[in-house]
Formats: C-alpha cells, structure tokens, sequence
C-alpha cells in the first residue's frame, strides 16, 4: 500500500508542488492532504492543480485540540511535512508523529534558524554576517523551531556579486532538487 503524506504550508507553496509533482505517478507514496493555517496562501491553489485535497486550520484548531490530529489519522497519514509553514508545531501532534515530520530550512543549521528565521530574513542575515556558504538543511522536527536532527543539508559557495535574490534562488533549486528525494528516502526506510 502506497505510503501517505500530509503537506502543511503556510504561503506559496513552490516545495509542496515539487513534492505533489515528485510523486504524482510514484508507487511509493502519495500526497493525500494539504494542510495551511492561511486560508489565502496559494499552496491552497496547486493542491486543488493537483486534485490532492486541502484543510484550512485556525491556531485553535491546531493548538487546542486534537482536530488535527484526528484528521491525519482518519486520512492514515504516514509522514508529515512541513514546506514554509510558520507555526511552531504542539507538542500532541509531535507524540502523534514521533520522528515522522520534517521540514526544510534555508540555512545550514543550527546557524541562522529559531523563531522568527524565515524566508528573506534568513538570507538578509546570512548577507549581513558575511557567509561564505548557504544552503538548505532538511531535519526532524522537535518542539523548538529549526533545533530537530539535521537528515540532510545541501550548500553552495556564495559569490562576491550575489545579491539576496541570488542566493535566494540558488536555496530554493536546491531545496526542489532534494526535499522530494529525501522524503522518498524516509518513507523507504518506514518500510
């Protein structure tokens, strides 16, 4: 039987559809849910592209109650995985999923994650220390945001010329060249 993902997104979406797209035609697994805690995001929008279904949450249905959790085990999710999503994940979903949701950082942890280290504030700040390197780290999620077990990082040499749109383009063609086969690692190993 096909191995079951729920995506949980909170903007755009552009790692959820190379996910979707990953494994649209795979006999491993398959993306059964999006999740978004913003009704407007448009990560929204490619799920329906993709005929998968999708959940919109508000912060109580996911922190103060089992909602959520009832979902995903009503759907036999396997995996979760968090694609851009903000919100600080309780800790009854981690029992619920104990080391089976991940998600993608656009840094090489433990540098320049924790609350608030997202998207163009990551690489502004990478900029502004004068890195070297970036990159992307794939990892486990625990109850404090981006400090869960790293299961893969991807980097690059940052040029004298690059701007934040550089490096923000070069993170993200590696987070779409390697988020997909990662998951399909994990999942083969839960076999």
């Amino acid at each position: 039987m096909k191995k079951r993902i729920a995506i949980f997104a909170s903007g755009s979406g552009s790692n959820a559809q190379k996910i979707m797209e990953h494994f649209k035609y795979s006999n491993l697994a398959e993306v059964s849910l999006v999740l978004s805690n913003n009704p407007d995001a448009y990560v929204i929008q490619r799920a329906d592209n993709f005929e998968i279904p999708s959940h919109v949450f508000d912060r109580r249905a996911f922190y103060e109650s089992e909602e959520i959790i009832e979902l995903l085990r009503r759907l036999e999710i396997d995996i979760i995985v968090l694609a851009g999503f903000l919100l600080l994940v309780p800790e009854n979903l981690l029992k619920a999923y104990p080391n089976k949701i991940i998600n993608i950082h656009p840094a090489l942890l433990p540098k320049f994650g924790g609350k608030g280290m997202y998207g163009d504030k990551v690489h502004q700040a990478v900029l502004q220390a004068g890195e070297e390197e970036h990159g992307i780290t794939i990892h486990f999620v625990n109850e404090r945001f981006d400090e869960g077990e790293v299961i893969h990082q991807a980097k690059f040499k940052i040029e004298s010329d690059d701007t934040l749109e550089t490096i923000k383009f070069k993170g993200q063609q590696l987070e779409h060249q390697y988020f997909p086969k990662v998951i399909e690692n994990l999942l083969k190993k839960y076999n």
